[in-house]
């Protein structure tokens, strides 16, 4: 498992493989008959929620924002760990608590943790690895069911994150009656094309390689994005910095 399968390089592999692990998140929690997440996931008297999480799990939040607050209707604070437990914010006995990480190890995120049991209703853990340790010390653990990920600059991950995060929401838009089943439907419909859409995609790296030339050159690189496409500007610049060394901004 642990191979590059004829790929120049992990990260290459796993960006190769996100329909293939997408499809498989869509199967882990969506059957015939609708959502099937754990039991104990039922936001009908959650008012708030706080996400909180490091790096490209905590932009992977920053989109999944969008749809708590837009489909759910649900508030929703977003928080770096490294900052969360400084900043000693307000918690309630009627909010969630979320943490998301590929690994269920990050220090800063686990440290979060800690700070919020018996702060609040439940605490969430959205992780790769579900022997991992926020797996194990919060409430209820959804795995993203990326597979083993062995680029250190996360791929696959992310976009499995999203799914699994982007399920929560519509779970919290059904519980609180902001969607009937048919929206439901709707949403999971489009998800399921993900895969496809996603191989689409794929189809134009050579295309991508010939600009990617062009971009090789320059010293600096602004991803621009509004609403969900904000975050997504923002992890496209960290993608930048981290695997090329020119400098970008979202």
């Amino acid at each position: 498992r642990i191979e590059k399968a004829g790929y120049k390089h992990f990260m290459a592999k796993e960006i190769a493989e996100q329909p293939v692990v997408i499809a498989g998140a869509m199967r882990h929690y969506v059957r015939d008959d609708g959502l099937h997440l754990p039991e104990g996931v039922d936001f009908s008297d959650v008012d708030r929620i706080t996400m909180v999480a490091c790096g490209t799990a905590s932009y992977a939040t920053h989109v999944a924002k969008y749809w708590f607050e837009q489909i759910a209707g649900l508030p929703c604070d977003i928080d770096v760990a490294s900052e969360f437990r400084y900043r000693e914010p307000p918690l309630s006995a009627k909010q969630w608590a979320l943490f998301v990480s590929q690994s269920g190890e990050t220090a800063d995120t686990l440290a979060a943790l800690r700070y919020t049991r018996e702060k609040v209703a439940k605490i969430v853990a959205v992780v790769n690895v579900p022997t991992s340790s926020i797996a194990r010390e919060a409430d209820l653990a959804l795995p993203i069911m990326a597979g083993i990920e062995v680029g250190v600059a996360s791929t696959k991950a992310f976009t499995c994150q999203l799914i699994t995060l982007a399920l929560l929401a519509l779970k919290a838009a059904t519980d609180r009656g902001r969607l009937d089943a048919a929206g439901l439907a709707r949403h999971l419909a489009d998800l399921a094309a993900l895969p496809g859409l996603m191989n689409h995609a794929l189809a134009l790296s050579p295309s991508i390689a010939t600009i990617a030339e062009e971009l090789a050159e320059a010293q600096d690189v602004l991803f621009l994005g509004r609403g969900a496409m904000f975050p997504l500007a923002l992890e496209g610049a960290l993608k930048l910095k981290e695997i090329s060394y020119i400098h970008a901004e979202g």
